[in-house]
């Protein structure tokens, strides 16, 4: 990986960041796991860095069920107290049960027959939005959020929505010197 690459600020200097950012970040999400995954460790995110949450990903990825809904609907009590004492993720009662929450709110969407992608990326038209690269909420993630929060989904607030919709490239933040920045 060459760091000396023009990148955004965030991730010039920690080679794991790097990656992230040159092989993830702002590349559009189409799958609803996936988008739901991402909006659930963005949701543990919130008043830690983003550093903290991709370092302990895989282990996220193991205390819940690789992120499968249907298996993190079904938890219960054993479960929390299990992922509560895991070293290996952010030990929160209130986000391990917004995660569980969310679970069972993305699987009642799918058995209304409602496609959580579909969903999402209705809000930008199914398309990439080109942001500022240095807002940290828009009108737009303050309307997916108050959405969000309607269907019963916690840790969605408008700053954690509008880092998720720059992860999963709903919104194009990628500062205009950085190499990941669209021009077209």
């Amino acid at each position: 990986m060459d760091l000396t690459l023009p990148r955004c600020r965030w991730a010039a200097s920690d080679p794991m960041m790097a990656q992230y950012h040159d092989t993830e970040w702002g590349v559009p999400v189409r799958d609803s796991r996936a988008l739901w995954e991402t909006l659930m460790l963005e949701g543990f995110q919130a008043g830690l860095s983003w550093q903290v949450i991709l370092r302990k990903r895989e282990a996220f990825r193991a205390g819940f069920a690789g992120f499968d809904p249907v298996r993190v609907a079904a938890f219960g009590e054993a479960d929390i107290l299990r992922l509560l004492a895991d070293p290996g993720i952010v030990r929160s009662r209130a986000k391990i049960e917004a995660t569980i929450g969310g679970a069972r709110v993305f699987n009642a969407m799918l058995a209304a027959g409602e496609d959580f992608a579909q969903w999402c990326w209705s809000f930008t038209g199914g398309g990439t939005i080109r942001g500022d690269g240095v807002s940290t909420t828009t009108p737009l993630a303050e309307a997916v959020s108050k959405a969000l929060k309607k269907r019963g989904f916690k840790f969605v607030g408008p700053t954690i929505v509008h880092a998720w919709m720059q992860a999963v490239g709903m919104v194009d933040d990628h500062h205009p010197d950085c190499f990941r920045h669209r021009t077209g």
